[in-house]
């Protein structure tokens, strides 16, 4: 049986939103406001400083960005 998934509703102040000029935008800030998100961010940034990174043309072959 497939329950009814009831609507998540997000709240941007409208500065945000009438300045966002993408959808990316609106995602970069949502997760600015996410202290899980920045715990996770922190703790990666720590462990790269740490072990010294990786090479950005190692990066991107391993990505496959151009």
């Amino acid at each position: 049986m497939l329950r009814e998934m009831k609507p998540k509703i997000v709240v941007f102040p409208i500065s945000i939103f009438e300045t966002a000029d993408t959808i990316d935008d609106l995602e970069d800030w949502l997760l600015s406001q996410s202290p899980d998100f920045i715990k996770k961010m922190r703790k990666t940034r720590k462990e790269d400083e740490k072990n010294g990174g990786k090479d950005w043309e190692f990066l991107k072959k391993e990505l496959c960005i151009r």
